[in-house]
């Protein structure tokens, strides 16, 4: 009876030991990847500015709201040297007291001041000043400390579907838009229904805006697909993938989140809900403008977008609609914070 039990206490050990070395694998091998990310002032397409003192991210120390911003970009047609525009651009807010993520998407042609430079559409203040300057920008405009950045290309973003096995989604309607620029490399043609999304089909539906409302039904569009990717990336299977996604994403994607960062939050991410999203400028706050012959989307009141932010964050759509006999003075007031 006693040799009985040592030989499965020895099995057990073995067992445990096999877990913690691929374990151990597994976190390396992420780790990694990571690290690739964080490109170096010669690989980076931003090596050319340089970094200021007043545009300088804050750290996150682990314990207050963390800000990422998200930033796709349009390389076609660059030439060397030249940066691209951020084709869209999102904000993740996680607070890791309450455990709530929530997304905002900035509208592209959001007219405003960018530091150091003249006023003008959101979007170029990454091609002005690279990384930094977009964070600030943004940052400015929400009222949000925008600690770190991830921008990645079209190339980068059909990898990522397609690495974590494409998705099932539904297409609200039909999508169609042809163009010869680019030797109808990117062209739309979509149908309406649910279906399975591979990268290529799932960069049509993320960049198609030309319907009526343009840039505003296409911001929702991408804060809805953003959430799907969100949800398939925490399921087991794409776990156990991780370093294998990354590896394939890792070439068309620059950070300035570490290895470490992006381990914690990710496991923050994990612990955490979806808790809302909304767009930036809100549509009651937005006026239409004309600068030099071309619309630009104007704000009313810069405060009140603050105030808007902050209203979002202290909402949990989540716990909305699991408790709808709840009044609004029941739900939590998390402080929403910077």
């Amino acid at each position: 009876m006693k040799k009985g039990w040592k030989v499965a206490l020895t099995a057990l050990l073995g067992v445990l030991v096999v877990f913690f070395c691929v374990v151990g694998w597994w976190v390396y091998q992420s780790k990694h990847q990571l690290d690739q990310m964080q490109k170096s002032k010669e690989e980076s397409r931003f090596g050319q500015f340089e970094t200021k003192e007043d545009e300088k991210p804050p750290e996150w120390e682990g314990t207050e709201r963390v800000n990422i911003l998200l930033m796709g970009g349009d390389e076609r047609g660059l030439r060397k040297g030249e940066v691209a525009r951020s084709d869209s651009m999102m904000v993740v807010s996680i607070d890791p007291e309450s455990k709530k993520i929530h997304l905002f998407s900035v509208l592209r042609d959001t007219y405003v001041k960018i530091p150091g430079h003249d006023r003008n559409r959101i979007n170029t203040a990454l091609a002005l000043g690279g990384p930094d300057l977009a964070m600030k920008t943004i940052g400015d405009l929400t009222g949000l400390n925008i600690q770190y950045y991830v921008y990645v290309d079209f190339q980068g973003f059909i990898k990522l579907v397609d690495a974590i096995g494409g998705v099932d989604f539904y297409v609200e309607k039909n999508m169609k838009y042809s163009d010869s620029a680019d030797g109808h490399v990117y062209d739309i043609d979509l149908k309406k229904g649910q279906q399975h999304l591979d990268g290529e089909k799932a960069l049509q539906y993320v960049r198609f805006r030309h319907d009526a409302m343009s840039d505003f039904t296409r911001t929702e569009r991408q804060r809805e697909f953003m959430k799907t990717i969100a949800n398939k990336l925490r399921q087991g299977t794409n776990l156990v993938r991780l370093p294998d996604i990354l590896g394939k994403v890792t070439p068309f994607v620059e950070t300035n989140l570490s290895g470490n960062d992006m381990l914690k939050l990710a496991s923050l991410g994990y612990k955490s809900h979806q808790a809302g999203s909304a767009q930036l400028p809100p549509m009651e706050l937005v006026t239409d403008e004309k600068v030099g012959g071309s619309s630009v989307l104007g704000i009313k009141d810069e405060d009140a977008l603050k105030g808007y932010v902050q209203s979002v964050l202290m909402k949990d759509e989540a716990e909305a609609s699991a408790s709808p006999s709840s009044s609004p003075s029941s739900s939590p007031s998390a402080s929403a914070g910077r």
